[in-house]
């Protein structure tokens, strides 16, 4: 029916088989419950905020064929939010394109905390063809200590609902589609991918799978008539109903995304110009809400706190210091000069001759 498959326009879509087809992950017991490596969690604690605020930029790229045909539009955005009197980052995915003429496209948001956990994400998927239309929902939210996740797929007319609920002390390390794209912002500014990471995700099916990410290294590519030195990630996931999916990315150093593509697929997503100056001048704002982040407000109290406690034992060790501003507010109060640089100058000069 399709010369292009649904995945080409927007890559991070995993097809989903037939019920029943087990190809599923080597050697894995389904009644196992599977970890996030330690790796995977020790990264997710390292994250600083300052690493958070590099992160708060939009990305926007072309999907092409091997031909060099236009085949869509992919924009990825982060932003600071709140999210249940929580700060958090909110990230909005969105792909966009057509299939032999027929609109398709997937989109992506998420609520997502400063150390990557998912507080809520909602996924929705489309491809509508003549006379045969599909459409995917996935919400997930964290309520009362568990992750619930809702999906409904509309085939035509035909409506079908799944449920299904984990506690959230089994998802340590859970990467999910919209978070994904953040972690790998976050290694690529690193420009380093600790190895053994694994971390667990969701399959098509609703599964409790493994995801991997590893380093391609650097290498060059031309964007925008330059060549640039990018960085490249490796992301395999795995799934209980399907073989695994595999995705290479590559990153310019200031961690805008360059190129990504599916490995076997003849489509390519890819960054045609260079990030503008305006944009890289929009980082200069994000300080601003420092306030919000419980993370770095921690950190200022903290210091402020040391401070003050530095502050006040100098204090105790020199008392001549409280005399000394004593006695030249007690002469400013009672001289009320125009210029106080001035007079206390001609202050310490006078006391120099005497």
């Amino acid at each position: 029916m399709m010369d292009t498959p649904l995945e080409a326009i927007h890559p991070w879509l995993e097809d989903e088989t037939p019920a029943g087809a087990l190809a599923g992950i080597e050697g894995l017991d389904l009644g196992e419950k599977l970890k996030s490596s330690d790796e995977a969690i020790t990264f997710m604690s390292s994250i600083e905020p300052a690493e958070l605020l590099k992160c708060v930029f939009p990305d926007s790229l072309v999907t092409v064929s091997e031909g060099g045909r236009d085949l869509g539009q992919f924009s990825v955005t982060v932003e600071f939010a709140r999210r249940v009197q929580k700060p958090c980052l909110l990230l909005h995915a969105q792909s966009q394109g057509a299939i032999d003429d027929s609109p398709c496209g997937t989109t992506v948001t998420a609520y997502i905390t400063t150390d990557l956990e998912v507080l809520e994400e909602d996924y929705h998927e489309y491809v509508k063809l003549k006379g045969h239309s599909l459409d995917k929902r996935c919400h997930m939210v964290q309520h009362n200590g568990q992750m619930v996740i809702d999906k409904v797929t509309t085939v035509g007319e035909e409506a079908a609902k799944e449920s299904v609920s984990y506690p959230m002390s089994e998802l340590r390390g859970l990467v999910t589609e919209g978070s994904n794209f953040l972690l790998m912002r976050l290694i690529a500014l690193r420009k380093k991918a600790p190895e053994h990471m694994t971390f667990l995700s969701f399959d098509q099916g609703l599964h409790i799978i493994h995801t991997t990410f590893s380093e391609l290294g650097l290498k060059q590519l031309e964007v925008g008539g330059k060549t640039m030195e990018v960085f490249g990630l490796e992301r395999i996931v795995h799934s209980v109903e399907d073989s695994p999916t595999t995705w290479q990315c590559y990153f310019l150093a200031d961690g805008h995304l360059a190129s990504r593509v599916q490995v076997g697929s003849p489509i390519t997503m890819r960054l045609l110009q260079l990030p503008s100056q305006p944009e890289k001048a929009g980082f200069e704002t994000i300080p601003l809400v420092w306030e919000e982040d419980m993370q770095m407000r921690s950190k200022f109290l903290d210091r402020k706190e040391e401070l003050k406690a530095d502050h006040a034992s100098y204090l105790r060790q020199h008392p001549d210091i409280r005399a000394l501003i004593s006695d030249f507010l007690q002469f400013l109060l009672l001289r009320k000069p125009d210029d106080v640089f001035q007079s206390l100058l001609g202050r310490k000069s006078t006391a120099q001759v005497q």
